[in-house]
């Protein structure tokens, strides 16, 4: 059997866009001349206030507070600022506001899907009187919270390669990080975190960002993506696809949680890992699919037999047409984005990963690994780390039929009524489908049908589950493998 290669060319370098400079301009600016105003609005602890600085914060709610689709808040009982929320509210809806800010363009009157949250910025809501926090704004400081992986440079040399940056072929591993990060984040924090401006920081939160420093001690930095990811193709100063990262996380979770067992006992990845590809006919464009009964089996190994069920991320590679994707699934696409569960897409176009975690209209809205930085590490204790690398109020867009057909969706489900949940939803989109779903869900595998065949795949026999003689916990076999990517 053939497999279809990853692509292979390096993507260009991306400059800081003008946007950015305008954006930290504007925002230094401001910083600067509301100074006097900030000691009062020092409870407030949303990222908003370090990205509109500190007068925005009066329309800003707790820090354990999140938005929620469509839903009105109350206005503040006795506080003479609530006139003045109203006026900066509509400031932060116009048009101008968002170009300072850096987006490409000016969001539409549409919902904003983002990571499995709908936020409402149509413009009439600036004018109106209602009393709802603004969808503008309850949508950036969501992105703004997002944990952001760039390219980096002034790291330690990556294992015998000597380079110290992986500027221009770097792309891939970093969105995979994006990726990866959001799931830590939602377990240990929740969807509703948002990053507060206050320090010391969240210690959980400290811990994820140290994972994905850049140097061997980091569980999960470049360094050590490379290395696990060198029988996929993963090599320094190469550019690879969406299914060898994928493949390349897979080993690295197992040879971390193997590591774990031997030094400490502490686990990095709190979660069971399911890389879902295709069944017998993937290589001749069959959906990949979902195995219920090797996900309960991946969980129950991941908790080593203590209990059924665990938390579980799901990274879905697939295929979606040859040079350009198939118009036919972007609707499918698009849909995802919908789940509770969703963790976004990565992807991009060809040749340029991006991290795609929202769609409006026709449009993906994405953070960009491509800015270039400084590597930063930061130590699992330092609570009162400077973390500001690590996050982007840049919202940058791409039209959803440009993007790659070559790509992987990521879910995370926090529990076994997460995962129905997911697995309903998922059904239900294979039902829209018209004969060309995305992936599909069964509740097991026929013997003659075999989903992985190879050291880093899962592998699925007997009358409805996997043979557990042939997982270790992370979903691998030891067979000879085909690739469908």
């Amino acid at each position: 059997m053939t497999s279809l290669p990853e692509r292979g060319a390096a993507p260009p370098s991306d400059s800081p866009s003008e946007g950015d400079a305008v954006a930290s301009a504007a925002a230094s600016s401001s910083s600067s001349e509301q100074h006097s105003d900030s000691s009062s609005k020092q409870s407030r602890t949303s990222i908003l206030s370090s990205v509109f600085t500190p007068p925005f914060g009066i329309f800003e709610g707790p820090q354990d507070s999140s938005p929620t689709t469509c839903e009105k808040k109350s206005p503040s009982s006795s506080s003479g600022s609530y006139g003045w929320s109203r006026i900066l509210r509509r400031i932060v809806c116009t048009g101008s506001m968002w170009r300072l800010l850096g987006c490409n363009k000016v969001l539409t009157s549409s919902d904003v899907w983002f990571l499995g949250k709908c936020y409402k910025v149509s413009p009439e809501e600036s004018s109106s009187d209602s009393e709802s926090d603004s969808g503008h704004a309850a949508f950036l400081e969501d992105f703004c919270s997002r944990i952001w992986v760039t390219y980096r440079k002034g790291f330690d040399a990556i294992s015998d390669s000597k380079l110290t940056s992986d500027v221009n072929w770097g792309c891939m591993v970093r969105s995979s990080q994006m990726l990866v990060a959001q799931a830590l984040i939602f377990h240990h924090l929740g969807r509703s975190w948002r990053k507060p401006l206050q320090k010391p920081y969240n210690p959980e939160y400290i811990a994820v960002l140290h994972l994905f420093g850049d140097s061997e001690a980091c569980a999960f930095s470049i360094h050590n993506l490379l290395q696990a990811g060198r029988s996929y193709g993963l090599a320094a100063g190469s550019w690879v696809g969406p299914y060898a990262m994928c493949r390349a996380w897979q080993t690295l979770i197992r040879t971390n949680r193997e590591q774990a067992e031997v030094v400490n006992g502490k686990e990095n990845f709190p979660m069971a890992l399911y890389v879902v590809s295709g069944d017998e006919d993937g290589e001749r464009g069959g959906a990949p699919v979902v195995c219920i009964d090797v996900a309960a089996q991946l969980c129950y190994d991941f908790n080593k037999g203590q209990s059924t069920w665990s938390p579980i991320l799901l990274l879905v590679p697939l295929v979606l047409g040859l040079d350009k994707i198939n118009p036919r699934y972007i609707p499918l696409l698009k849909e995802t984005f919908t789940f509770p569960q969703s963790l976004g897409i990565l992807g991009g176009k060809p040749g340029t990963s991006t991290y795609i975690a929202g769609v409006q209209d026709d449009r993906a809205l994405y953070l960009d690994p491509h800015d270039v930085q400084m590597a930063v590490n930061i130590a699992p204790d330092n609570l009162e780390a400077d973390t500001s690398s690590y996050h982007c109020s840049i919202v940058r867009d791409l039209a959803l039929d440009q993007i790659d057909p070559s790509l992987a969706i990521g879910f995370y489900c926090r529990d076994k009524d997460d995962f129905d949940d997911f697995c309903c939803r998922a059904t239900e989109l294979v039902e829209k489908a018209n004969g060309a779903p995305l992936f599909t869900v069964v509740q097991s595998i026929q013997p003659s049908k075999q989903m992985y065949s190879h050291d880093d795949g899962l592998g699925c026999s007997g009358d409805s589950m996997v043979n557990n003689d042939d997982l270790d916990g992370s979903g691998e076999t030891g067979e000879e493998e085909w690739q469908i990517l």
